[in-house]
């Protein structure tokens, strides 16, 4: 591998199935179809997913509940038993605190592994924002959740105005671009680099476009400490990982 990137593997599911994602467009996703994994079952994939990159960590988009349905417990409460060193980063739609801490207690026993992702797009409210990361406010947030500032074609999707929220950033950041996600169109480096300088010190994860070993090392220059991947090693375009 030609950059020390962190490579996170992404499990999209949807209807206990995990789906290609395309450009964002939910409607479109399909259960996938691998040159790397035979099947479009979630725990299968994910463990090859996870062993393709030497992954310690998972990130799970929960499609159900991100349009509206019930979150899918079983289908991760199976991921989290069959992979008990990843830790598992979920999207599952959270409108705020209240939401993430519910999901917790329905996945009590993996709790401990579990770090919620509060997506721009789902978050409710500015005061939602505050309350998911406000480490000192009663309760107390979760200080490892991660809040993911989300566009799709120039557009943010940020009704809590969490973009602009810069004092409010918890210290892990995704920039997701979703009509980057699945298209093959390269990364959104522009973006991450000015979430970037808004953030010098926070742990930025890109999410979409990735193609190749020269992205990833292009990714990283540009100041990415992470980046969500799916789509390129389905299709084989990233090696395997040796650590």
């Amino acid at each position: 591998m030609t950059s020390e990137l962190n490579l996170i593997p992404v499990v999209d599911l949807l209807k206990g199935q995990v789906v290609r994602a395309v450009r964002g467009d939910r409607k479109a996703y399909r259960p996938i179809v691998s040159a790397l994994c035979a099947s479009s079952d979630p725990v299968t994939v994910a463990r090859i997913l996870c062993e393709h990159c030497a992954a310690r960590q998972l990130y799970v988009a929960d499609l159900d509940a991100l349009q509206g349905g019930a979150v899918q417990v079983a289908v991760l409460a199976d991921l989290l038993q069959a992979l008990p060193g990843i830790e598992l980063w979920l999207d599952a739609g959270l409108a705020d605190a209240s939401a993430g801490q519910a999901l917790r207690e329905q996945l009590a026993p993996y709790a401990a592994r579990i770090v919620l992702v509060f997506g721009s797009e789902s978050l409710r409210s500015r005061e939602a924002l505050e309350r998911c990361f406000d480490t000192g406010a009663e309760g107390g947030a979760d200080p490892r959740a991660v809040l993911s500032l989300d566009r799709r074609d120039g557009q943010r999707l940020d009704a809590a105005g969490c973009w602009d929220a810069v004092d409010l950033w918890p210290e892990r950041l995704i920039v997701m671009t979703l009509e980057r996600v699945g298209s093959g169109a390269g990364p959104d480096l522009d973006t991450l680099q000015e979430v970037r300088r808004l953030a010098p010190d926070a742990t930025v994860i890109g999410a979409g476009g990735i193609r190749s070993e020269d992205d990833l090392a292009r990714a990283s220059a540009a100041g990415a400490d992470a980046w969500l991947v799916a789509s390129a090693l389905h299709d084989l375009q990233l090696p395997r990982v040796r650590r």
